[in-house]
C-alpha cells in the first residue's frame, strides 16, 4: 500500500479541522442570523399589535373590534409570508381571528408587555407576538382584559438568515482557501531541509559512512539525523568487525591449510598402510588445531563490543563450574605431562553465564598447559575476597615479561619469551572479552617463585543473589 506524502498528510490534517470549524461556524452564523432576523421582524409584529390595539372598543359590556388594514399591510412586502391574528377575552374566548393560534405560556401576564414566542400553526412554524390589554368601557367605567395575538410565517426570516450565512460563508471560504495556500507554501518551504537531507544521503557512495552534518538543520530534524548517524556508526563498526573477522580467519587458517595440503600429498604418495597412518596422524592434529582456531575466532567475533551481544547473567556456583572445567582438561594435561590441580573455598557464588565462563576457564587452562611446558604445575584456584568472587589459574612456567603483559591480549600475539608456538594467540583475548561481558577484570601477575598467575575478579554478589 502506497503511503501518502508527508506534504499531503500535513495538508489533510490541516484541511479537515478547518472544514469542521467552518461547518461549526456556519451553524453558529445561521443561528445568529436568525436571532438578528427575529429582532428586526419582531419590531414589525409589535407595531402591528399597537395598530390592532387601537381598533378594540368596549361598549355596554360588548366588544366592538375594528382591525385596521394598516396593521396587516405592513407584511405585504415580505415575499411568501402569511399573517394570522386572533383577539381573545380574559376567559380565552375568541372574539375575532383564527381560533387555532396558540396562546403564550406566560405564567402571569403583564399588561402592555409583548411576549414573543415560536409556535406551529397548520403544520408550519410561525413567529408569534402576544400582548394582554385592558379595555375600559367609558360610560360604565368597567375594564376587561383582552389578548391580542398576531403571527407571521418565518420564510422571510429564513431568507434573510440564509443571505447572511451565504455572505459569511463566501468570505470564510476565501479566507480558508488563502490559509490553505499559505499553509501549503509553508509546508513546502519547511520540508526543504528534509529534501536536502534526502538528496545528500542519496548522493553518497556505497562506502561513504561519514556522519551527516546537522548543525544547520531545524531542531525537529536533529534527533533524526543523530539517530541516522548512530545507526551508520554501528553499521560501520559491524563492517569493520566483519572485515577483521575475515582477515583473522584467513590469517588463522592459512598455515594449517598449507600443512594439511602438504601432509595429505605425502600420504597420497605412500602405498603402505602404516606409512599412510604415520602421515595422517599429524594431519589429524592439524585439523583439530584449525577447528579450535575457527571456534575461537567465532567466539571472539560474537563477544566483541560492537556485536551487541549481551549474555543473560544468572547466579551460579563458580567453584563447581571451575572444577568441572578442570576435570575436562585433565586428559590434555596428562598428555602434556602437566600436573593440573584444583582448590577452592566452597561455596563461591557469582553472576554469570555458565557456557561462557566454562570457555573462559578452559582458555586459561589451555594457555597455562601450552606455555608452562612439560613437567609444570597448573592450579585452578577459586575463592571469595569478601563478596567479590576471584578465579585464578596459576602456573610455574616461564611466565610473561612485564613489557609483554599488555601485548598478550592482542589477537594472534605469542609471547616472545615462550618456547611454545602452537597456540593461536586468541585465548587471552577471548578471556578478556568474556570477562568484560561479565563486568569482571583480568590481570596478569608473576607467581611467587616463578610463573604466571592470571586473576579474574568478578563484581561483588548481593546476598539475595548468592542465596539463590
Amino acid at each position: 500500500m502506497k503511503v501518502p506524502s508527508l506534504r499531503l498528510q500535513l495538508s489533510l490534517w490541516l484541511l479537515l479541522p478547518l472544514l469542521m470549524l467552518l461547518a461549526l461556524d456556519a451553524w453558529m452564523t445561521y443561528h445568529r442570523a436568525m436571532d438578528a432576523a427575529h429582532v428586526a421582524f419582531d419590531r414589525t409584529l409589535e407595531a402591528s399589535l399597537k395598530s390592532m390595539r387601537e381598533g378594540i372598543r368596549l361598549h355596554e359590556g360588548r366588544f366592538a373590534i375594528d382591525v385596521p388594514y394598516l396593521a396587516l399591510e405592513i407584511f405585504e412586502s415580505e415575499a411568501g409570508s402569511r399573517i394570522y391574528y386572533v383577539i381573545r377575552d380574559e376567559k380565552g374566548a375568541t372574539l375575532t381571528g383564527y381560533d387555532d393560534l396558540r396562546m403564550p405560556a406566560a405564567p402571569k401576564p403583564q399588561l402592555y408587555k409583548t411576549v414573543f414566542y415560536d409556535a406551529r400553526f397548520r403544520g408550519e412554524p410561525v413567529r408569534m407576538a402576544a400582548q394582554p390589554l385592558p379595555v375600559r368601557d367609558t360610560p360604565s367605567g368597567q375594564t376587561r382584559l383582552v389578548w391580542v395575538l398576531i403571527g407571521e410565517t418565518i420564510e422571510p426570516r429564513q431568507m434573510l438568515a440564509r443571505e447572511i450565512l451565504t455572505g459569511s460563508l463566501q468570505q470564510e471560504l476565501v479566507l480558508v482557501t488563502l490559509a490553505l495556500g499559505i499553509v501549503w507554501l509553508g509546508v513546502r518551504r519547511g520540508l526543504r531541509p528534509l529534501h536536502r537531507l534526502s538528496g545528500t544521503v542519496a548522493a553518497r557512495g556505497a562506502d561513504d559512512l561519514a556522519p551527516l552534518e546537522h548543525r544547520h538543520l531545524p531542531a525537529e530534524m536533529q534527533p533524526l539525523v543523530e539517530a541516522i548517524n548512530q545507526y551508520v556508526a554501528r553499521l560501520h563498526r559491524m563492517l569493520l568487525a566483519r572485515k577483521r573477522f575475515f582477515a583473522d580467519a584467513a590469517h588463522q587458517l592459512k598455515t594449517p591449510l598449507a600443512i594439511m595440503q602438504a601432509q595429505s600429498e605425502l600420504a597420497l604418495r605412500e602405498h603402505d598402510g602404516e606409512r599412510i597412518r604415520r602421515h595422517l596422524r599429524p594431519l589429524h592434529d592439524t585439523v583439530r588445531q584449525a577447528a579450535r582456531g575457527v571456534q575461537q575466532l567465532l567466539s571472539l567475533s560474537r563477544l566483541e563490543p560492537d556485536s551487541g551481544y549481551a549474555p543473560a547473567l544468572q547466579p551460579l556456583r563458580l567453584d563447581l563450574l571451575a572444577r568441572d572445567a578442570a576435570l575436562e582438561w585433565t586428559a590434555v594435561a596428562r598428555a602434556g605431562r602437566v600436573d593440573l590441580g584444583f582448590e577452592a573455598q566452597a561455596p563461591v557464588h557469582a553472576m554469570g553465564q555458565a557456557e561462557l565462563l566454562q570457555e573462559l576457564v578452559g582458555n586459561l587452562i589451555d594457555n597455562a598447559i601450552r606455555y608452562a611446558g612439560h613437567g609444570a604445575q597448573v592450579t585452578v584456584h577459586v575463592a571469595a575476597r569478601g563478596k567479590q568472587p576471584l578465579l585464578q589459574v596459576i602456573d610455574n612456567g616461564p611466565g610473561v615479561a612485564d613489557e609483554e603483559r599488555d601485548k598478550v591480549f592482542r589477537r594472534f600475539y605469542r609471547g616472545e619469551s615462550t618456547q611454545a608456538q602452537q597456540g593461536s594467540g586468541l585465548g587471552l583475548p577471548i578471556v578478556r572479552e568474556i570477562a568484560r561481558t561479565h563486568g569482571a577484570t583480568v590481570t596478569l601477575e608473576q607467581t611467587p617463585g616463578g610463573g604466571l598467575t592470571v586473576s579474574v575478579r568478578f563484581a561483588p554478589v548481593a546476598a539475595a543473589s548468592a542465596a539463590t
